[in-house]
């Protein structure tokens, strides 16, 4: 393979324009492009889900093939690299980049929603709560974190080991050969900078409003739209501050930060919160979600109204995961070289499925804990999900210092995704490099915050995320493609080395 650069600027103006192009018809025409994202989202869900449900569970079974093949052992990078981080910082940044927010903020409102309304079963029960406890880890563990094994190691194989271009296209040499530097290639990366831009600028938006609630439930800050435009500024200001330190510095302290951060509020829940049922909690459902893993992976109820429910979570979720995993896999690929292919499966699959398991049970089984015998409760952590996470941390001992760190969390997490969000889409859009210019960075991040400002501004956020969503499917096959491509790769590297011995 040749080490051949993507040149132009035909995938950034590309990207732009299209970008400009879905803003604006997302603004003035919201109820056209609402109608358009809706059918083909929709579309996508009710016949097509079986596609996502068989697409993720694939992606396990190959992630795990891979963790035990003989290729383990192959390097990303050469024989003699080390790894550009230490372990700790590798997997706070990944963390961060791959769940961050989202497990601050569903960690109580998704066991307690379910709860109240189970998938099957009668709600505000102790079998719902446990059904509640094993869809949470189903969405949140090892289907999520293969689709991120998947594609991460697809692209750091092909850049560390191939010196290929660090754009999602390289992942497809061995089957598209020099096409990845045509009009292919290019489709491919513009479709990951479509799904990058407009999922970052919909959660930055999202988490902006989720800031704000938190900044008024603590501290009686106003919660107007006011507000929520001048945190999403704040954070602009902020995480492009950080991205221009580089990787080693910026994201690597905030994703530390973040994480030491986060251990501290698990120990403290896991002290002050009902420690025993925490522990129970976690055994018990680890047990329920291996034993039904198969089960869960395929469920459909196509004779009940169960497949709307599931439609609404774990096809939702399964789209959702897919349409991050672009910019996911790029960033995870970016901090990995030097490390072995089975360090990589185990660091991006096992290490963090089970810290997420841990994290919803400290969480989750606390908070389920709380609301069993008091629907009153129940019912509003499920119908303010903006505001669960403070509900449930007033009903806990310091209660108010929960709070103060467990807002710092999402307010860290928060600027680490836009950072990291940032510097992919710089690497995506200036030809594959692996340290984009600060002008770039600089020019996405201004976009990415307009975009999420404009549309909050509009009311247009959940349009762009459904098309964001939209864009889930067709990058579903294309991860399938990829993991026989990624296996062909890795063969051939397999035999190149062993042919020398």
């Amino acid at each position: 393979m040749g080490s051949k650069k993507q040149t132009g600027n035909t995938v950034f103006i590309i990207s732009i324009l299209i970008t400009l192009i879905f803003i604006i018809w997302g603004v003035f025409f919201k109820n056209s492009l609402t109608n358009v994202t809706d059918i083909i989202y929709k579309g996508a869900i009710d016949y097509l889900g079986w596609v996502y449900l068989g697409a993720a569970l694939f992606f396990v079974i190959f992630s795990v093939y891979i963790l035990f093949s003989k290729y383990g052992s192959i390097r990303l990078g050469k024989e003699t690299d080390k790894p550009d981080f230490n372990t700790g910082s590798w997997l706070a940044m990944l963390f961060g980049a791959g769940m961050g927010v989202g497990i601050v903020y569903w960690s109580v409102a998704e066991p307690v929603t379910h709860y109240v309304k189970p998938p099957y079963g009668e709600g505000f029960t102790a079998e719902a709560a446990n059904t509640a406890m094993k869809y949470t880890f189903f969405h949140w563990g090892l289907d999520p974190w293969a689709i991120y094994t998947v594609i991460g190691l697809a692209l750091a194989f092909f850049q560390y080991k191939k010196k290929l271009p660090a754009a999602i296209s390289s992942a497809f040499y061995p089957v598209l050969g020099d096409r990845i530097y045509g009009p292919i290639g290019k489709t491919i990366d513009i479709l990951s900078i479509f799904a990058t831009v407009f999922g970052i600028a919909t959660s930055l938006g999202l988490g902006a409003m989720q800031v704000t609630a938190g900044m008024h439930h603590i501290f009686g800050v106003p919660n107007h739209l006011f507000v929520q435009l001048i945190v999403i500024a704040v954070a602009t200001v902020i995480f492009i501050i950080s991205i221009n330190t580089g990787l080693d510095k910026g994201i690597q302290y905030l994703s530390n930060g973040a994480m030491i951060l986060s251990f501290l509020i698990m120990l403290l829940i896991l002290i002050v919160g009902p420690t025993l049922t925490i522990v129970k909690v976690f055994f018990n459902t680890t047990g329920l979600y291996l034993s039904d893993f198969l089960h869960l992976s395929f469920r459909l109820a196509p004779f009940s109204e169960g497949d709307s429910w599931i439609a609404s979570w774990t096809l939702f979720y399964w789209a959702w995961w897919i349409a991050w995993a672009p910019f996911v896999g790029m960033f995870i690929a970016r901090v990995s070289r030097g490390r072995t292919v089975r360090e990589f499966v185990i660091g991006v699959l096992i290490v963090p499925t089970l810290g997420t398991c841990l994290w919803m049970s400290i969480f989750g089984g606390s908070a389920l804990d709380l609301v069993q015998g008091n629907r009153d409760l129940a019912t509003s952590i499920a119908n303010n999900v903006d505001l669960s996470i403070f509900t449930f941390f007033d009903q806990l001992p310091l209660g108010f210092l929960l709070s103060i760190i467990g807002f710092t969390v999402v307010a860290i997490y928060y600027i680490t995704v836009a950072d990291t969000a940032t510097f992919v889409l710089g690497m995506l859009s200036e030809g594959g490099t692996l340290n984009p210019s600060n002008k770039i960075k600089v020019t996405w991040g201004i976009i990415q915050s307009a975009v999420a400002a404009v549309l909050l501004f509009a009311g247009g956020l959940n349009v762009l995320q459904s098309a964001s969503l939209a864009a889930a499917l067709p990058f579903a096959i294309i991860l399938i493609l990829m993991c026989f491509s990624l296996h062909k790769g890795l063969k051939n590297e397999y035999e190149a080395e062993n042919s020398h011995k």
